[in-house]
C-alpha cells in the first residue's frame, strides 16, 4: 500500500492551457487526461464537454493533478490548490475520507469516478480541502 500527497489545482476553465504551459516550462509529461465530455455519465453541456475532468502530470519525480471547475461551481482565488491524498487501496481511501470528515464538510462523496474507483472531496475541520483519490482506473 502506498500513500502520496500531491498538489492539485483547480483551474477556471483553462486547465488545457495550464498544461501546455507547465509541458513547455516544467517539461510535465501528460500520465492521463479527461475530459467531461469523455465520461459518459457527466452531463455534456456544451460548456463542460471539453473542459478538464482530470488530468495528471509528471513534473520530475513528483506528480500533479489538475483540473477545470465545472461550469457553475464556483471558483475564486485561493481555493484552487488543494491536497490530494493518493492511495492504492480502497479501504484506505475510506479510512483517510472517513477521518477527514469528522468534524469537516463533505463536498463529493467518495465514488467510483471513472478515473478513480473511490474519489471524493471533503473539507477538514480546520478548512483545508483535501481530494481522495485511489489509484487503478487510469
Amino acid at each position: 500500500m502506498t500513500v502520496k500527497l500531491i498538489p492539485y489545482l483547480i483551474m477556471d476553465g483553462n486547465a488545457k492551457e495550464a498544461i501546455k504551459f507547465y509541458e513547455e516550462t516544467l517539461d510535465a509529461q501528460i500520465q492521463f487526461s479527461q475530459t467531461y465530455g469523455d465520461f459518459a455519465d457527466t452531463p455534456n453541456t456544451v460548456d463542460a464537454k471539453d473542459l478538464i475532468m482530470h488530468a495528471c502530470l509528471q513534473i520530475g519525480e513528483s506528480n500533479l493533478m489538475l483540473s477545470d471547475t465545472y461550469p457553475g461551481y464556483p471558483h475564486q482565488t485561493g481555493n484552487q490548490v488543494t491536497i490530494c491524498i493518493s492511495t492504492n487501496d480502497i479501504e484506505k481511501s475510506r479510512h483517510i475520507f472517513e477521518g477527514l470528515s469528522k468534524g469537516g464538510q463533505v463536498e463529493f462523496p467518495l465514488q467510483d469516478t471513472g478515473f478513480s474507483p473511490a474519489y471524493g472531496k471533503v473539507v477538514d475541520k480546520f478548512g483545508v480541502l483535501f481530494q481522495v483519490f485511489t489509484e487503478g482506473n487510469q
